[in-house]
């Protein structure tokens, strides 16, 4: 059984995962990256059955997904109504009580594909992007060990009733939600800066002069 594992490196689930498909899967291919980095072009002409995508830090390459045979799957740290990035932030912005990850086939645009399932759980007034991120993490590695369980006991894998509710976020969305204005009211600005701040990023910044740009420049 042939299968390609894209990861995000030094990221404890992921690492546990690619544990899991090392022992099981022999002769699977690994790649883990992180953000920024460039992704090899040596591994575009990779072929087989499954892709699996682990808080990949890339967005799939569209070639690859056509050169899956049985299915490419993706686990994202967000239910179906909070496709696309900065999922965790608009959750937390939206006030969320409940929130949860998602396993779904992949397609050419982002989070658009068929949800396979989705697991949920709540979030508490006193939740953080970095708490409800984390527990994300532990439900998304949980879900894993399910579907790939299923995938080695030649099982098929679940569909699910529920669809994508809207567009993917996108970064300009994400980025617009960092920013605070004057004339924003107080609990406005709690609200964005709550949704946005997480440790080691720029989070939410003030805007005097009504121009926008990106967190950090």
């Amino acid at each position: 059984m042939s299968l390609l594992f894209i990861g995000k490196r030094n990221d404890p689930g992921c690492q546990r995962a690619l544990e899991f498909v090392e022992l099981h899967f022999p002769g699977a291919v690994r790649l883990l990256g992180q953000r920024g980095e460039t992704f090899p072009e040596e591994l575009l002409a990779w072929e087989g059955e499954f892709l699996v995508s682990y808080l990949s830090p890339w967005i799939i390459p569209h070639v690859l997904l056509e050169r899956t045979g049985v299915a490419a799957i993706n686990f994202h740290p967000g239910p179906p109504e909070y496709p696309g990035i900065g999922c965790t932030n608009f959750a937390l912005y939206n006030q969320e009580a409940v929130y949860g990850v998602t396993c779904h086939h992949m397609a050419a645009k982002v989070d658009t594909g068929p949800v396979i399932t989705v697991r949920r759980f709540p979030v508490f007034p006193t939740d953080t992007v970095w708490s409800v991120t984390q527990r994300c993490y532990a439900h998304i590695l949980v879900l894993f060990y399910e579907i790939a369980s299923k995938i080695l006991a030649g099982e098929p894998l679940p569909v699910s009733a529920e669809t994508w509710t809207r567009e993917p976020y996108k970064r300009r969305e994400l980025n617009e939600l960092c920013r605070l204005t004057p004339d924003m009211t107080p609990e406005e600005q709690a609200r964005r800066i709550r949704a946005t701040t997480y440790p080691g990023m720029p989070g939410a910044w003030l805007d005097r002069g009504g121009a926008v740009r990106s967190p950090g420049e």
